[in-house]
């Protein structure tokens, strides 16, 4: 049952979850299998003193920590993310060597002050309570363990900290550039995740993260002026501790926790008819028009939360909140953290793609620094038909300008393949076009070549296979391959994993013949639109013969083509007055002027 209490501090609605949290995990947990998959589990229990006066805070961390792998475990690692906002550190050393560095970090770590920086430091650390030896490498903490992990062992780590928070520069830290104090993402020791690949203890040096799924149970003393949101279920009103207040937070089944606070956050709650109730944080010291944006919102977003719940699978959280804080936009478990000074189209815009990434990330937990556009991507794709959705525009391919920048990046000879790593772009540009363009096209993509309602049927099983599990790119061809019946691994190969482009032209036509010639090394079925002199249209559809089948099409079937057949002909019933490969514009051909023939469209 959900209980309510009335927050005497902050005079707001506060919410007891533990029956949620208790319903929540066991309608998803993940043990060994059958199927040979697997993936680890930690439990956090954190008791925070933060001081606001410093920004430095005292804590207190119990971790559990399961081995559901079949490996023994040597060591651990754990990610201090803060410390990467100190000169010299390899964020700062990467943006000031990279040729076009992010405007929202540049040299700005270079010249931060001792009391400025960002740390994190370990002061002690036991395992099963005796002490282990760790070393602080950057943003990395290496532990040797005194015992080995067993697999399907569980051990408790104890650990004592102290950190200071940043100047905001990138994602989290103090005082951003619209005042709001403390935006406190990446801010706790996270172990690193341990998957079928190994240990994945990167470095902290722009990109985005990777973490093991669990429960957080939260305590976390604060100024009593100071209002706080964040992950998690807040467990009751927050008691009084001398001159500050403890909030308390369960988050069930997340694999990060991520809270913001200020003294002039306004909170208001939206509660949506099936729920979840939505939270927004927000800085009443805005002017009219920035507030006025903020009311508004909220309807809105619960309009977001209806579309991506009905479009991709039913939001399993009771609860989800838009918090004022960070440098731009950056979704987290439960909760994104957006700048809120922005016009409304700008404001609707962000929400809907950080809210996006609760399914594609959040839930469906791929790894951002080796699968980027799989979050980014996946993200882009779905937002885009949410904001359009919301707007009421009905254009009949909403993913032009995405299309537009992805084939600019692969005719300029700066492309790089989706499989880099984040971290290992040679240009900031390339990374994004990449991750987010390239991403997006590939699911659009794929509607074209297994049609979209198979598009459609596909997100929704993959959401259901793969949410709460750390999905990689196979497993959405995989997906793919079973709702259509197709063979599809040649997708993921070309798209995925090269830079092979797609570019079919039309060759010649003559009277009744078609000549059509592949010239890119990338494979497609072909849609083909031809009018006849008589005005009469037909279309046709040209099957991939690896694909070893056809989407569902209302086009007349043609013979298949084989890749490694240059050409193609193809013999019509009438006399051709005009061709179109492709009328849509859902495939990604790189030089578009050679798919038409004839005077006129």
């Amino acid at each position: 049952m959900k209980k309510f209490f009335v927050c005497l501090f902050c005079a707001t609605i506060v919410f007891v979850c533990d029956a949620d949290v208790d319903s929540l995990n066991r309608a998803h947990q993940i043990q060994p299998s059958n199927s040979g998959y697997w993936q680890q589990r930690v439990d956090y229990s954190m008791e925070i003193d933060m001081d606001v006066d410093t920004y430095q805070y005292m804590g207190k961390q119990t971790l559990v920590y399961t081995n559901n792998s079949p490996d023994v475990l040597n060591r651990v690692y754990y990610h201090l993310y803060f410390n990467a906002f100190q000169p010299g550190s390899e964020m700062d050393i990467r943006s000031r060597t990279i040729a076009d560095p992010s405007t929202k970090i540049g040299d700005r770590i270079s010249k931060l002050k001792p009391n400025e920086i960002g740390y994190i430091k370990v002061g002690s650390l036991e395992q099963n309570g005796i002490s282990v030896q760790f070393e602080t490498v950057g943003t990395v903490l290496e532990v040797d363990l005194n015992r080995s992990i067993q697999p399907g062992e569980k051990v408790t780590f104890y650990m004592e900290f102290n950190a200071q928070v940043p100047v905001q520069i990138r994602r989290s830290g103090r005082n951003n550039k619209e005042g709001v104090a403390l935006s406190m993402a990446q801010w706790y020791p996270k172990i690193a995740e341990y998957d079928d690949e190994g240990w994945h203890a990167d470095p902290y040096i722009a990109r985005e993260f990777y973490g093991v799924w669990g429960d957080f149970d939260i305590k976390l003393a604060i100024d009593a002026n100071y209002v706080v949101g964040g992950t998690g279920y807040l467990q009751g009103a927050p008691k009084r501790k001398g001159d500050k207040k403890e909030y308390h937070f369960k988050a069930p089944r997340v694999h990060d926790f991520t809270w913001a606070a200020d003294p002039d956050f306004k909170h208001d709650i939206f509660e949506m008819p099936n729920g979840p109730t939505l939270h927004f944080y927000y800085k009443k010291t805005m002017s009219k028009k920035y507030l006025d944006n903020w009311k508004k919102l909220q309807s809105d977003t619960a309009k977001l939360m209806e579309f991506f719940s009905e479009n991709v699978g039913k939001y399993p959280y009771n609860q989800y909140s838009v918090i004022q804080g960070g440098d731009g936009g950056m979704e987290y478990a439960m909760c994104t953290l957006i700048t809120g000074e922005r016009n409304y189209g700008s404001l609707i815009g962000v929400t809907s793609h950080e809210m996006a990434h609760t399914w594609f990330q959040f839930l469906l937990a791929s790894n951002e620094a080796k699968h980027e556009w799989m979050d980014e991507g996946f993200t882009s794709y779905i937002s885009t038909l949410a904001t359009n959705s919301l707007k009421g525009n009905t254009s009949k391919n909403p993913f032009k300008n995405t299309y537009r920048r992805y084939i600019s990046l692969a005719n300029s000879g700066y492309e790089q393949p989706l499989t880099t790593h984040a971290d290992r772009y040679a240009y900031n540009q390339v990374y994004g076009t990449a991750a987010y363009s390239k991403g997006s096209v590939f699911l659009s993509q794929l509607g074209y070549v297994i049609g979209e309602e198979n598009l459609k049927k596909t997100i929704k099983k993959y959401f259901d296979d793969f949410s709460f599990k750390h999905p990689k790119p196979m497993d959405v061809v995989r997906t793919a391959e079973r709702v259509s019946g197709l063979e599809l691994d040649w997708y993921l190969i070309d798209f995925g994993q090269t830079t092979n482009t797609i570019d079919y032209g039309i060759k010649s036509v003559d009277g009744k013949v078609i000549v059509l010639e592949r010239i890119g090394l990338m494979p497609m079925p072909i849609d083909l639109t031809v009018t006849y002199d008589d005005g009469s249209q037909e279309a046709f559809y040209i099957p991939l013969q690896m694909m070893r089948g056809e989407k569902p099409t209302d086009a007349t079937i043609a013979s298949d083509w084989a890749w490694a057949m240059p050409t193609y002909n193809l013999i019509t019933s009438k006399n051709i007055k005009f061709v179109e490969i492709d009328s849509s514009e859902f495939m990604a051909d790189v030089k578009r002027e050679n798919n038409t023939y004839g005077l006129e469209k």
